[in-house]
């Protein structure tokens, strides 16, 4: 359920968290490009990392479109590096330890597997414009196609503009 802070046609809440390589990520710095911020479960799991790959295979397609991709999980950084380093990754992870913008942006739900229930990051992605605006966003989605979706969402943009 998206949170008021998360309302499409309006400033994407602004955030700092610690992003791979050590340095602070604050989303604000991307002024100027899109970025397509990613919320996913967890590093090194079979569904992350086909995604990870998937947006990493793509990656040069995006940046064509003046696009960044950020990537949110509660992961520590140690684990980012190693996801980072084993799928070699060229883009930054962030983590959000604390799931404080995961709560932000109304992705950190309950969730159930194997009849036990948890918290957790319902797999979702947030586009968001050049001057900061929340354009689209796809939330609980699937992997599978989720990439070229994204893709293609943003082509449609950048030719409309």
């Amino acid at each position: 359920m998206p949170t008021a802070s998360t309302v499409i046609g309006q400033l994407a809440p602004d955030f700092e968290l610690p992003g791979s390589g050590g340095k602070g990520v604050k989303l604000s710095d991307y002024r100027g490009s899109r970025v397509l911020l990613y919320f996913y479960p967890k590093d090194l799991t079979s569904s992350c990392s086909t995604q990870a790959c998937d947006f990493r295979d793509k990656h040069m397609e995006f940046e064509g479109l003046n696009t960044v991709i950020l990537g949110v999980s509660p992961d520590p950084l140690k684990q980012h590096d190693k996801f980072i380093a084993k799928y070699g990754l060229p883009f930054q992870l962030l983590s959000d330890v604390e799931h404080l913008v995961a709560e932000t942006y109304g992705v950190w739900q309950q969730k159930q597997m194997y009849g036990k229930q948890y918290m957790g990051i319902v797999r979702s992605t947030f586009l968001i414009d050049e001057n900061g605006i929340l354009v689209h966003e796809w939330r609980g989605l699937r992997v599978k196609g989720h990439i070229d979706a994204a893709l293609n969402y943003i082509r449609e943009q950048a030719e409309q503009s």
